[in-house]
């Protein structure tokens, strides 16, 4: 049908802005006392307990694929959902959500590292120049040589975020295509949630809770809003649509739309928080966005080059949206 591209291309959009807008919410939550572990474990719980029944559904006569695909929910739920998710935030709680999200987006960069270890081989030019433009990138949003200093415990947090990321990445590749992406999204939530609980129950990562109104783009709310959009818009909508877009477009296309997710969370951070990176920051982030597109593009066409034309097509085995 010629309206399915389309209509892909837009479920990927409104996937990427649903996700964008999770910092601006947490951080509304951060800046009248929740702590971080408070709010990923509210957001992630209520997102499991959404998708409980729809993975319930998907999961009619498919329990013996789920068992044996447990311990990759496992590592999913604990590293690509529950602890990046914790690092991003407390990131933001010492940072900017755009600086922030920015260096967890390096994550395509450390792939890259990742693999030429593993392979011995060298990447391709495109690569190298992506990579290297993406690193330019980061120097400027870390203003070294500014007044202003970055936090560099935020700092690493945000690369510790963006190593998590790096374990997303590595692991949508692999699933199994016999395992519906529903329920590695949805099983990875409950995997989370526990994770998150145990690390808050240890005190490792305390829950603090603060029942205050928020302020959002100048007005007042309870705190019940912020929460709302993180569990309904920000994890349970964007993971839905992001399924939906990758079905239509195929992994390829609906993982580099997926991009577009940085320009919507700075967005958002500026007309909900009136957060707005300084000018070297911003050239800083569109050069990452660059070196990240140029790494992706050179992907692309390595992937055709060797044959794999058919992961273009509509169904297949699509990467799994950001936790």
């Amino acid at each position: 049908m010629p309206l399915r591209p389309t209509a892909g291309l837009w479920l990927a959009i409104v996937s990427a802005a649903t996700f964008g807008v999770s910092g601006p919410f947490a951080k509304s939550l951060l800046e009248i006392g929740w702590s971080p572990g408070a709010a990923v474990g509210l957001r992630i719980g209520g997102a499991a307990v959404v998708l409980l029944v729809p993975v319930l559904i998907a999961m009619r006569g498919r329990w013996a694929t789920l068992r044996g695909n447990a311990l990759t929910i496992v590592i999913y739920g604990t590293t690509a959902i529950a602890l990046c998710q914790l690092f991003y935030f407390n990131a933001m709680q010492r940072m900017s959500v755009g600086v922030s999200l920015l260096l967890e987006y390096l994550a395509p960069v450390l792939i890259v590292g990742f693999l030429w270890l593993r392979s011995r081989k060298a990447p391709q030019v495109l690569t190298i120049i992506g990579s290297v433009t993406a690193v330019l990138g980061l120097l400027l949003v870390l203003d070294l040589t500014g007044d202003t200093r970055l936090d560099p415990v935020g700092v690493l947090f945000g690369l510790a975020a963006a190593v998590c990321l790096v374990v997303f990445f590595l692991m949508s590749a692999k699933v199994d295509e016999s395992l519906p992406p529903l329920v590695m999204a949805g099983g990875g939530m409950v995997v989370a949630a526990g994770t998150i609980a145990v690390l808050g129950l240890t005190n490792i990562m305390p829950f603090r809770f603060v029942f205050a109104d928020v302020s959002l783009a100048g007005a007042t709310y309870s705190w019940i809003v912020p929460v709302a959009v993180l569990v309904l818009v920000a994890t349970v909508a964007a993971y839905v649509t992001g399924i939906l877009a990758a079905q239509r477009l195929g992994s390829k296309v609906a993982s580099f739309v997926a991009l577009t997710e940085v320009m919507f969370a700075v967005l958002a951070a500026w007309l909900i928080l009136g957060e707005l990176p300084g000018p070297l920051q911003l050239l800083g982030g569109l050069l990452i966005v660059a070196g990240v597109v140029c790494v992706r593009l050179d992907e692309l066409r390595s992937a055709d080059a060797a044959g794999t034309a058919l992961l273009d097509q509509p169904n297949p085995v699509e990467p799994l949206p950001r936790g």
